[in-house]
């Protein structure tokens, strides 16, 4: 069963750990089953792909997935990495905050 993770796709997240560590992006796709996660423009890789009628093939270049756990969110505030947190607004809905400043990331 997949699981439910506190980063969603359009987070703004930095990578803690691997090769690519302390470089930031988006979200692109959560791949809950596998919990992994696609940040724009982190590990990069090459792929050899063959022509078809949409693309002329080749060697392209295209992120790859990443552990949720090498993910950390933004701080909305101080820009650094954070934990999230949740709390009810002042119309009782549920919001996720940043753990360090009290800062709202869902806007």
């Amino acid at each position: 069963m997949a699981r439910k993770f506190k980063i969603k796709k359009g987070d703004k997240v930095v990578v803690t750990a691997g090769r690519d560590k302390g470089k930031q992006g988006e979200v692109l796709r959560v791949l809950r089953e596998d919990e992994r996660v696609l940040v724009q423009g982190v590990n990069m890789v090459k792929r050899h792909t063959a022509p078809t009628q949409a693309s002329p093939g080749g060697i392209i270049e295209k992120e790859a997935s990443l552990h949720i756990s090498n993910v950390a969110h933004i701080d909305p505030k101080s820009s650094k990495p954070t934990r999230v947190g949740y709390k009810l607004d002042k119309d009782g809905n549920k919001v996720r905050i940043a753990k360090q400043s009290g800062e709202a990331i869902d806007f």
